[in-house]
């Protein structure tokens, strides 16, 4: 497999993109960029700034003023910053998932996301993970992933994780409802909507141990790679 190399992880809230992402990056000597916590940052300021997330002209005001990066930790993994200040665990609270689709419904924001994430892949050498990466970000990736699981399975894991960060979490059903309501915003955003890339493989992660689907993934690609 060539170091320059893109592959593409798209789905929904809870189907194991960040983890199965993060892995194969590793195992593949690959950098791993999860673009959801880009979008997170952004609408952490918001909320920190008492911005209406309904307001979609402070929203690009305030991604204009945003100084936004990433960057890669040997132990730790990919880290956030956000003007100036690590974020990477202060982005994944409750309230930052509720509101993200606001943020992530602005033309103009997702623009300048979109560039940015570009131009962290522009050499290649990356797994990346998103909702729409290789529908819109990376559309020519040669190794395109859709990861989704039912959405019993996505609230189970969204509640195990939080619980394990030590972040206070909802209701499983509670959780569940609100997966649901994330899903059908993110599928019937105007721009770059949730959606399966035609040329992507699926892969049903319910039932599945990462391990798994880890090794599923990693085995497509160094099959196609020879």
């Amino acid at each position: 497999m060539k170091k320059n190399v893109i592959i593409t992880i798209d789905g929904p809230a809870g189907a194991g993109k960040t983890t199965v992402a993060k892995e194969v990056a590793k195992r593949l000597g690959l950098l791993y960029l999860d673009t959801g916590a880009m979008y997170r940052a952004m609408t952490l300021k918001a909320l920190n700034e008492k911005i209406r997330v309904e307001d979609e002209k402070k929203l690009i005001d305030v991604s204009n003023e945003t100084n936004l990066s990433v960057m890669k930790d040997e132990q730790k993994g990919m880290r956030i910053w956000l003007d100036g200040k690590e974020v990477t665990d202060e982005i994944r609270t409750e309230e930052v998932t509720n509101n993200i689709w606001w943020v992530c419904k602005v033309k103009d924001v997702r623009e300048k996301m979109k560039n940015m994430q570009r131009q962290v892949g522009s050499n290649g050498g990356i797994v990346v993970e998103g909702r729409d990466i290789g529908t819109v970000v990376f559309p020519d990736a040669p190794y395109k992933f859709y990861l989704d699981a039912s959405i019993d399975e996505r609230a189970k894991r969204r509640w195990l994780e939080q619980t394990n960060k030590g972040i206070e979490s909802s209701d499983i059903e509670k959780l569940k409802q609100d997966i649901e309501k994330r899903d059908k915003s993110d599928m019937e955003r105007e721009i770059a909507p949730l959606k399966k890339a035609e040329d992507a493989i699926n892969v049903d992660t319910t039932g599945l141990t990462i391990e798994q689907v880890i090794e599923k993934v990693i085995s497509i690609v160094n099959q196609n790679a020879t």
